[in-house]
């Protein structure tokens, strides 16, 4: 993790307002010049009540005709999740990390004159390409390119008006399909992961049932664990169906039935495969996470999906530690637990999400039931 002229003094997140003003950080914050280890009074954040949300007939997928991963992990999803067949997209792309411009234009030109208005998401069913230029796909395909983020990786970058949103509809209200790749490193791993994503569905937060786990671990590493303070306060929330748990240190204790694990680490090792509940995020905090197939020495998000998660996010290029370029703990679990899918929960948790691509099983919606309550 780089930091630019100046950086040390961004290692919080001093105020933030949400576009439709529903949020107010300043209370968990790092003002400039604070000490880390400063003391944090920790307390649950006012996120708006999620109504609905995202179902197979709301979503698109895109197929890459020229990747055989592609085209067998896409007709699978479509297959499995009953995604209508005039909401399947087959594209030819190159099979590389990145698209150029150009070639992303004709990609987005495709999308945007084929997907009609009732599709509200993007599942693009590859693994790479994973970025264009310094901006990931995903976040290109959904806000459109920034190409000012390549002259400057650690500047302040375009917010989404996304974060935090409520809205079931996104593309309806606010002229974005919010996008995810299905991707993995084999065709056997990719369709694992989607049928975690199914195998979770209205699983969790039931009256009365064993309490999933959401971990948030402040390792040594002081750069990349700047969401600390934005952590949750321990303990369980029955009404919410999880138990909160802090851990210090690089290597937390054995864990069971995880939801959520968040950390900041180039790499976390030893990640038992038994730990996870089918619909499980998990991701850490580092410069290169999101460079799926060449991390920079860094661990690449799939591997939190090949340990057994089935969502997680990762920078394509060097953020610095902004943390408005990174899942906020709060705003992800808590629309997590109100029944949104992990592409939901993902997508409203990143304020600046143009370096960070968002893979994993889409419509994964494990405390969907809530809307009953």
């Amino acid at each position: 993790m780089r930091f630019g002229k100046g950086m040390k003094s961004l290692t919080g997140w001093p105020v933030l307002l949400l576009v439709a003003g529903w949020l107010h950080l300043s209370s968990l914050a790092l003002a400039q010049g604070d000490s880390p280890a400063a003391p944090v009074q920790r307390q649950w954040l006012p996120i708006p009540r999620i109504q609905s949300h995202l179902t197979a007939a709301d979503l698109g997928v895109v197929i890459n005709t020229a990747d055989p991963y592609s085209v067998a992990v896409g007709e699978y999803y479509v297959q499995k999740r009953g995604v209508p067949p005039e909401q399947v997209l087959r594209v030819e792309l190159p099979v590389r990390s990145s698209l150029n411009v150009a070639e992303f234009g004709i990609l987005y030109a495709q999308i945007r004159d084929f997907m009609g208005p009732n599709v509200q998401a993007l599942a693009l069913a590859w693994t790479q390409p994973f970025s264009v230029g310094c901006n990931s796909i995903t976040s290109a395909l959904t806000l459109g390119l920034e190409p000012e983020a390549c002259r400057n990786g650690c500047a302040i970058s375009k917010p989404s008006r996304y974060f935090n949103n409520p809205t079931a509809r996104p593309f309806t209200d606010l002229g974005l399909r919010p996008s995810m790749l299905l991707a993995s490193r084999s065709i056997e791993s990719a369709q694992a992961l989607i049928d975690r994503g199914i195998a979770s569905d209205a699983t969790l937060g039931k009256r009365g049932a064993p309490l999933a786990n959401a971990v948030f671990v402040n390792t040594t590493d002081a750069a990349r664990s700047v969401r600390t303070r934005l952590f949750p306060p321990a303990g369980p929330v029955v009404r919410m169906g999880v138990n909160v748990m802090l851990s210090n240190g690089s290597e937390p204790p054995p864990l069971r039935r995880v939801i959520l694990y968040q950390t900041g680490v180039t790499r976390q090792d030893a990640i038992d495969h038994k730990q996870w509940l089918p619909g499980a995020l998990a991701d850490h905090l580092t410069s290169y996470g999101g460079q799926l197939l060449d991390g920079s020495g860094q661990m690449s998000v799939l591997e939190w999906l090949e340990a057994g998660a089935t969502a997680s996010y990762g920078t394509v290029s060097e953020p610095c530690n902004h943390l408005q370029k990174f899942p906020h703990p709060q705003v992800l679990l808590l629309n997590y637990v109100q029944g949104a899918t992990a592409v939901e929960a993902y997508w409203r948790s990143v304020a600046w999400p143009g370096q960070g691509v968002f893979v994993g099983e889409p419509l994964a919606a494990p405390f969907n039931q809530s809307f009953n309550r």
